[in-house]
């Protein structure tokens, strides 16, 4: 893989893993050519400007359904995947339609187990035993897309939301740039509508617990 792979990263927040795909970008050998968010103020975006990536933020326009104007950031910028770290909006089918199997998202649940929001309490509330995160292809399905990877940890019996947040995060910020790397190597890659890795259906996720 030849650092030309290109990325537009979205967050709508801390930027906690956006700063962790930065940082990994050559050991992973793809670039982060630009950072977008439907937040001017989010947090996250210092995580680019410190890095000299160019950021677009924009205010969510019901009247341009497909966010024709951020496809257009995207593409001016060569990005060969989208990866969605923390944003927290719904993006509409039309966008999704114009980059399809090119954008991923990580989240924090082994999925198909708890889609949406609060995934930590229902762990807990559920007196589940491990949790993890994942990262997926997106569809028009909510947290809905081919599974690529998966990370996971025990559940500790004093666990909270938040600690158990806390530690999951840790585990993300390597998971992210190593499925990042993956489909940057055409080790994981689409044939048709059929997900292969290394050339062989992916039918179980990858486990990455490093």
């Amino acid at each position: 893989m030849s650092n030309s792979f290109k990325l537009c990263v979205f967050i709508s927040g801390s930027g906690s893993n956006l700063d962790s795909i930065i940082k990994k970008q050559a050991l992973h050998n793809y670039e982060v050519a630009l950072v977008v968010s439907n937040k001017a103020g989010a947090k996250g975006l210092d995580f680019a400007k410190n890095a000299s990536i160019p950021v677009f933020t924009f205010n969510w326009d019901n009247n341009d359904k497909d966010l024709t104007f951020v496809q257009n950031q995207i593409k001016q910028h060569g990005c060969d995947l989208i990866v969605l770290a923390g944003f927290m909006r719904i993006l509409p089918k039309g966008f999704i339609s114009a980059f399809e199997n090119k954008i991923i998202n990580i989240h924090p649940s082994l999925l198909p187990k708890y889609k949406g929001l609060h995934t930590h309490q229902q762990v807990i509330d559920n007196k589940d035993k491990i949790h993890g995160a994942s990262v997926h292809f997106v569809n028009a399905e909510l947290d809905g897309g081919k599974i690529i990877t998966q990370t996971s940890i025990a559940v500790e019996n004093n666990d909270t939301a938040e600690t158990l947040g806390a530690r999951l995060l840790f585990r993300e910020h390597s998971l992210l740039p190593h499925t990042i790397a993956l489909i940057g190597q055409n080790r994981v890659q689409w044939q048709t509508n059929t997900l292969y890795f290394d050339h062989n259906k992916l039918i179980n996720p990858i486990i990455f617990n490093d």
